[in-house]
């Protein structure tokens, strides 16, 4: 694991109108947690040069002789949650000849980056059908360093499987307050039986889905690929066969269309990403949809 800072990398990576467009486009999708202020009153105290003059207590103002504010705690609402699969099957081979784990952080730190830059809460719920890990949302380089380096570790070949469902269920269960929820899973996933989680986290929160494409294990140019479970390489004579690699083709994009059917009847947007170097416009591309839908 590298100790260099997961965010200097994707700052190095993106120049700054494309973060703009991002962090302009991310706007509106959540309330930042530094806008307006809470519902809690805490205190009045005399007003001061620079105070907001919509918080003067004009009763309190007129029986004390001078300007007097209404002082309020300031909400605690998380504004985003990153929820992620960890199984074993995001180790596996991306489209891209990437491990699927490489391009799954990659989009995590690209989300984090665009938090930060918004002043905004991360809080992370990553998990597998045996493990789970939270980290509460906090604000700040410190804390989003060790939100992706925690991402990093569990993001491991010798993982779990996958049960996406635990951590749909962990997020509904820990944030009541709405949420921008980002979950990043791969491509098979979430399916047909998470739907109801679904339903029931879209009722709370604002959701999107991040997908990383498989590896075809009939493309030329991947090279051998093997199943994360039985690390057996599909033999060569079968991954040159082009009959064999149209009934992939064709199985995927049967899987992909159950996948965005389910999520659409849920009002919820999904991106489908092939390797790091498509994350950035593909995440441009899901926030704009995502924008257009909600006018």
């Amino acid at each position: 694991m590298s100790t260099a800072s997961r965010l200097a990398k994707v700052r190095a990576r993106l120049d700054l109108p494309t973060v703009r467009r991002a962090a302009g486009l991310l706007e509106g999708r959540h309330r930042s947690i530094f806008s307006g202020h809470g519902q809690d009153f805490d205190d009045q105290v005399e007003y001061r040069p620079g105070d907001d003059v919509g918080d003067i207590d004009w009763k309190s103002s007129a029986r004390a002789g001078h300007p007097i504010i209404r002082r309020f705690v300031r909400e605690s609402n998380l504004a985003m949650v990153l929820a992620v699969d960890t199984g074993r099957n995001m180790a596996a081979t991306a489209a891209s000849g990437q491990r699927k784990s490489e391009v799954a952080l990659f989009a995590a730190d690209v989300v984090a980056y665009l938090a930060r830059s918004r002043g905004d809460l991360v809080a992370l719920v990553a998990g597998d059908a045996e493990r789970m890990t939270q980290l509460p949302g906090r604000g700040g380089t410190a804390h989003l360093e060790t939100l992706l380096r925690t991402l990093e570790r569990d993001l491991v070949l010798d993982a779990p499987p996958s049960d996406l469902g635990r951590v749909l269920d962990r997020v509904l269960t820990w944030f009541t307050r709405r949420a921008l929820v980002v979950l990043i899973t791969d491509e098979a996933r979430p399916g047909p039986e998470h739907e109801d989680a679904l339903r029931r986290l879209r009722t709370r929160h604002e959701v999107m889905v991040i997908a990383v494409a498989d590896a075809l294990p009939t493309v030329a140019g991947i090279g051998p690929t093997a199943d994360v479970d039985s690390a057996a390489p599909l033999p060569a004579f079968l991954r040159d066969d082009d009959a064999l690699h149209a009934e992939a083709l064709a199985a995927v994009e049967g899987r992909r269309s159950e996948v965005r059917a389910m999520l659409r009847r849920r009002g919820i947007e999904q991106v489908t990403v092939t390797s790091e170097d498509d994350v950035v416009d593909r995440l441009i591309d899901l926030l704009r949809r995502q924008r257009r839908a909600r006018r």
